[in-house]
């Protein structure tokens, strides 16, 4: 899908479900950005305040490309703020935090995402904020959150960090190094999803009562919630080593063929029964180890990698799975970009939107797509990322009607860019 298309498009004539929501972000990195570009696939409107000196530090990550004024725009930036405007203040200027005050006003949502504590020694944290304009729904991402004291609450925080303290990387790879960000920014993309809940429920409550609310998500919290198996199989007596406990009667792996790796994923006897009829060990179903769950893990390497990998070395990854999805045996590809770039699947739902570049390169940027499919929400037009400050002038203008000589004032003085 180009910038710009639009997808559904017999749903264009019943609007968005967030049309006419507005939400001014204080925003940086992903945790957040995310989110709110979530919502403005909605339909929400998003202006996003960001220092006048280089800008949110999503811009500064890498790799980037260069705007049309010469300056990095880092991929962080580029996959989490499509269709935003961009309003740079000085948040640190007795000036800029007034004007900031003011714009919250204007606004149904305040989001922010620094370290805790922060947007309240500016003087523009929920409370001050919700004593102005107590209908205003306010969010704040952060690694441990605001509203209780944590040992952690000062730390600062990014993916990895929260997704290490949930203990997923142990689970995984017990007594080993840790193998960081293993799927991504889970740690982000799973906080902003339940952000975007926060704020869904919150704008939900106002309807009915006319009062907004504080919405505080950790994203230690979010990890928790994600990696659920972690403390919920240790009470039930599954340890990562198995000498110390109960092993989980699942086969999950992935196994070699012609072009790289088939994942499949076994949790009950009958389908492990269609896995031996499939790659011709028809035996397993009545030998008294393997038919059962419990001999899986202990004869994985030993006889069940073997005989699959016999199997599957002969067909590729896709066509395995095809063979085994056939048979009833949920299975899948491993997966490298270039498959999931020229995925029919992928391509078929609209789930990578190809963003021209600004600097003489050929090939587009690839941004994730919405996944959420709506039959009466068309999706689409998206526009491009802001470019920092961009909408400065214009915001200030139809937001606080600020004229001409008071735009150029602020400009002068650093206030604003």
């Amino acid at each position: 899908m180009r910038l710009g298309d639009v997808a559904n498009e017999g749903a264009e004539r019943f609007g968005k479900p967030l049309d006419g929501v507005r939400v001014l972000a204080a925003e940086q990195m992903q945790a957040l950005p995310y989110a709110t570009q979530l919502l403005g696939r909605l339909g929400a409107e998003v202006v996003k305040v960001e220092h006048p000196e280089g800008g949110e530090s999503g811009r500064g990550a890498s790799p980037a490309m260069l705007d049309p004024g010469g300056r990095a725009v880092g991929a962080t930036f580029l996959r989490n703020n499509l269709s935003k405007r961009s309003v740079a203040i000085d948040l640190k200027s007795p000036e800029g935090r007034e004007l900031f005050i003011e714009l919250a006003g204007r606004f149904d949502i305040v989001a922010e995402n620094f370290k805790p504590g922060t947007m309240d020694r500016m003087g523009l944290g929920y409370d001050a904020l919700a004593a102005r304009y107590p209908r205003l729904v306010y969010v704040s991402i952060s690694g441990f959150g605001n509203t209780v004291e944590t040992p952690y609450r000062e730390w600062p925080a990014y993916a990895a960090i929260v997704e290490a303290m949930s203990g997923i990387y142990d689970y995984r790879n017990p007594g080993r190094p840790p193998v960081t960000i293993p799927v991504g920014a889970l740690g982000d993309i799973s906080s902003a999803l339940f952000g975007v809940i926060g704020i869904l429920a919150a704008l939900r409550h106002r309807d009915r009562t006319g009062e907004g609310q504080y919405v505080d998500i950790a994203m230690f919290d979010a990890m928790v919630a994600m990696t659920d198996i972690v403390a919920h199989f240790w009470s039930m007596g599954v340890r990562p080593d198995p000498d110390e406990g109960e092993t989980v009667g699942i086969l999950c792996e992935g196994f070699r063929t012609s072009d790289g790796y088939v994942v499949l994923q076994i949790g009950r006897e009958a389908q492990f029964a269609r896995l031996a009829e499939v790659i011709g060990h028809p035996e397993w179903k009545e030998d008294p180890v393997l038919s059962q769950r419990a001999g899986w893990g202990p004869n994985l390497e030993s006889v069940i990698r073997p005989a699959v990998e016999a199997w599957s070395q002969g067909r590729t990854k896709l066509d395995a799975a095809r063979e085994l999805a056939a048979a009833g045996i949920v299975a899948g590809p491993s997966n490298r970009a270039p498959d999931v770039i020229a995925d029919p699947h992928v391509a078929a739902r609209n789930m990578l939107v190809e963003v021209p570049r600004t600097d003489g390169v050929a090939e587009p940027v690839l941004v994730p797509g919405n996944p959420v499919k709506m039959s009466k929400v068309a999706e689409g037009p998206e526009n491009r990322v802001p470019w920092l400050g961009e909408h400065t002038a214009e915001v200030l203008r139809s937001e606080l009607g600020c004229d001409e000589a008071r735009i150029a004032d602020l400009m002068a003085r650093g206030v604003v860019a």
